[in-house]
């Protein structure tokens, strides 16, 4: 029960829970992309998200100076309902709306300056 209990402890937070449900949508995303959909700082969504692969959540590959994030493969059952209930349960949420909203209005010169993006 301690995985489990990690895993719980780390969505337990806002943020933290905005970000599992925009990669369970968007699949891997750049921090740059995901600090315009949350509109808030990059030391803060990096914190979070450092906080998410501590607990096994997430996996990160660096491309350059950036670093792009997914929903890691469920290790077990109840990762892969939690993984079902992002996409299934809180896409409609009104906050998730708002997220996807800012993601898709990336400013697109910044997006193509920090992740490379053509």
């Amino acid at each position: 029960m301690e995985q489990e209990a990690a895993i719980f402890k780390a969505l337990s937070d806002p943020t933290r829970l905005r970000l599992a449900v925009l990669l369970a949508i968007e699949g891997e995303t750049c921090v740059c992309k995901l600090t315009e959909a949350l509109d808030e700082p990059q030391f803060k969504i990096s914190r979070h998200l450092s906080v998410m692969r501590a607990a096994g959540i997430v996996t990160a590959r660096r491309d350059g100076a950036w670093m792009h994030y997914k929903l890691a493969k469920p290790r077990h059952k109840l990762e892969a309902c939690l993984q079902d209930c992002f996409l299934n349960c809180l896409v409609e949420h009104k906050t998730t709306k708002a997220d996807l909203k800012r993601l898709k209005k990336s400013t697109p010169q910044i997006v193509k300056e920090c992740c490379n993006e053509r």
